[in-house]
């Protein structure tokens, strides 16, 4: 039991989150009639919220006012921090009611409720006001059921004594995810399984158990996409555990209003400092620019796109480049996933030369596109070059689809640092760990599978090993590095004035144009009139080259062409020429090849094509290995060659499932076949 007011009655009490989730969503039914489903969130969060506030600040509430009454009106303006260490947290409240005070007067539930609120400091009002809770209190009233919600609040016990701050975190993410089900929203955004997150937080942490348990050892940790800020609660918990000595501060960033309000009241409630929970989208208003963090870690929401803030991102990335935090490369503008990935690592610490101390760790969950999307030379290709040419990347986990609750894809952990221990460097690990699950009994929403926690300590386990084996493989960094190479055909051209080809020619843009006039009246009736003759003009001397003859060589064909105008008096510009070539040729294996102005064989774009080389192997013995044999007469054009980065998880992974036996596919059919003959003759009967 609690103390203060609530120890006379029977508050409800809940063995986990998702007995307190439901009772809270149970709730809503009070909303039915007056609030339409996806809107019982604006209301049923915010109370959640102010009740989880009330129960912290009960124990002390007498203390609280007390000392507000004798210091009021003194010489002592700011009382918050005195009041602040009465209570033990980093906020405090001096209005006479609470849920149980705001019981006894429903005549007045209104006006005694907002009274409550403006007694809040101004930190925890400044929570409710991002619910818009001010717009729902007058809508509950009018409709009579403020009353009613205050007193189904007052009776569920969310002291922090029988409801742990990770537990009322997860319950406030359970609510998040079903009111988002409700408005067909993306509930994944802002909640990650729990099991997820410990995975992440062990891998992140992995690395520095010896540091970690030095006696007053400070951390920091950011999380620009932080939720609820179930992350970095667990992350804290695990760090308390491992070291009570140890502080881990965490930071965050969120973008969405209720997100933010709730992760803003869960560390106040912890005694952490709410001002490290900043507002904002992290690409265009940076909440801790300037600032370096020990840990980073996010569950960027998955394939958004970044269309609003493109102007700002672009700007950041031409002006400031490297300097900034976008400089490797911009993603395609419906993925901002690396956006992220660049946001965090541009708030890595540097590692001191000297020493090798300082540096940082990084955790970040992304699909499958972050591996391989985007060519040699695109936006994300040279994002993984910088990564991985930088030596940054750790390992990457593949985690089994149905894990996620908006989702049923497929999930990757990248682990990142500027400081690999020795034997990590120049390396890269991945892990296969997509079979590592049990069946939910229970699904919710896409999730239909979870992690174990013994399935947890295995892929830590192998993370930490660092050996190969079935479901973990080591390569080079440079592995995952190519040189696409433009592998190029000289173009074969034949040429002929036959009918067909004269109309070709006719339909060339440069060739009809001469039969039109932009000048208007008598002066472009003559320069259409002009235009036409000249047409007849060029048609006439090529017709005097019709005839059955072909001519294999292009240079042959234009001293014939040159010859032919010459004796119409005719010069054609180099538009029209083009045109002329264009509209008599045809490619043809058995011609000559056609030489550029000096000399060189000109390429045919339709032939040309393209080869990934391993970045490790030389380009020219490569070509003469897998190219020439098949196309003895084509080059590499080196000035179009570029390096490329792609990791392709699946194809390290693949294992050859050899095909059926024939005889027992045959056999399968022939069984259907009866089979299906049975059941009709049963239906005929």
């Amino acid at each position: 039991m609690s103390t203060g007011t609530s120890s006379a009655r029977e508050l409800k009490q809940f063995k986990d989150f998702g007995g307190l989730a439901s009772f809270i969503w149970s709730v809503a039914d009070l909303l039915r009639g007056d609030y339409k489903p996806h809107d019982y969130g604006k209301v049923i969060l915010p109370f959640t919220v102010l009740r989880r506030l009330d129960c912290v600040l009960e124990p002390t509430k007498a203390k609280v006012l007390a000392r507000y009454e004798a210091m009021k009106g003194g010489q002592v303006k700011n009382l918050d921090p005195v009041l602040n260490r009465i209570t033990g947290v980093s906020f405090h409240n001096v209005s006479k009611y609470d849920f149980e005070k705001l019981k006894g007067d429903p005549g007045h539930i209104a006006a005694n409720l907002r009274n409550y609120i403006k007694g809040f400091s101004e930190n925890a009002r400044e929570v409710l006001e991002r619910f818009g809770f001010e717009a729902q209190l007058s809508k509950l009233a009018e409709a009579d059921l403020l009353y009613q919600l205050v007193v189904k609040f007052a009776d569920v016990d969310l002291h922090p004594e029988s409801v742990p701050n990770h537990v009322m975190g997860s319950a406030f993410e359970e609510l998040i995810r079903r009111f988002a089900e409700q408005s067909n929203e993306t509930a994944g955004e802002h909640f990650t399984p729990r099991e997820v997150v410990k995975l992440m937080v062990a891998i992140l942490f992995n690395e520095d158990s010896a540091l970690l348990t030095k006696p007053g050892i400070v951390k920091t940790m950011l999380d620009p996409a932080c939720g609820t800020g179930g992350m970095l609660s667990v992350a804290e918990e695990y760090v308390r555990k491992l070291n009570p000595g140890a502080s881990l501060e965490v930071f965050g960033q969120e973008l969405n209003d209720e997100t933010y309000a709730i992760c803003r009241a869960d560390m106040m409630m912890k005694g952490q400092k709410a001002e490290n929970i900043q507002r904002g989208n992290s690409f265009s208003e940076d909440g801790h620019e300037g600032s370096r963090f020990d840990y980073l870690i996010a569950n960027p929401p998955f394939g958004v796109e970044w269309k609003k803030v493109e102007k700002a991102v672009r700007d950041e990335h031409e002006k400031r480049g490297h300097a900034g935090r976008f400089g490797a490369g911009l993603p395609r503008i419906n993925d901002g996933s690396f956006l992220f990935l660049q946001h965090m690592l541009a708030k890595m610490k540097p590692v001191d030369g000297r020493t090798g101390e300082g540096g940082s760790r990084v955790a970040i969950v992304f699909n499958g596109s972050p591996l391989f999307t985007g060519d040699a030379g695109s936006g994300e290709s040279e994002i993984r070059r910088w990564i991985l040419e930088n030596d940054w990347l750790e390992a990457i986990i593949a985690l089994p689809d149905q894990l996620f609750f908006n989702t049923g894809i497929s999930t990757y952990v990248w682990v990142l640092s500027n400081r690999k221990r020795k034997e990590r460097r120049g390396k890269v690990q991945l892990i296969n760990a997509a079979d590592f699950f049990v069946k939910m009994r229970k699904s919710l929403g896409e999730k239909r599978k979870e992690l174990s926690e013994a399935q947890i300590a295995q892929v830590v386990r192998l993370y930490g090993d660092f050996q190969e084996g079935p479901h973990c493989k080591v390569f080079d960094a440079e592995d995952f590095g190519y040189r696409r190479i433009t592998v190029e055909r000289p173009l074969r051209l034949s040429f002929q004035v036959s009918p067909e080809r004269l109309e070709r020619l006719k339909a060339e843009r440069a060739f009809a144009g001469l039969a039109e006039s932009k000048k208007k009246g008598a002066a472009g009736a003559r320069e259409a009139e002009d235009g036409r003759e000249l047409q007849e003009a060029i048609l006439k001397a090529l017709r005097s080259l019709e005839g059955a003859r072909m001519w294999k060589s292009r240079a042959a064909f234009e001293d014939e062409l040159d010859g032919a105008m010459k004796l119409a008096g005719l010069k054609l510009p180099a538009l029209l020429r083009k045109a002329v070539l264009s509209a008599l040729s045809e490619r043809d294996e058995t011609a000559e090849v056609c030489l550029d102005a000096k000399g060189q064989p000109e390429p045919d774009a339709e032939l040309r094509d393209s080869e990934n080389v391993p970045l490790k192997e030389d380009v020219h013995a490569y070509f003469e290995r897998e190219v020439r044999p098949h196309v003895p007469d084509a080059w590499v054009d080196e000035s179009k060659t570029k390096v490329g980065y792609e990791i392709p998880f699946t194809r390290h992974f693949y294992k050859y499932q050899p095909l059926r036996p024939l005889a027992d596919i045959e056999a399968e059919i022939l069984g259907l076949e009866r089979e299906i003959q049975g059941m009709l003759q049963e239906v005929f009967r």
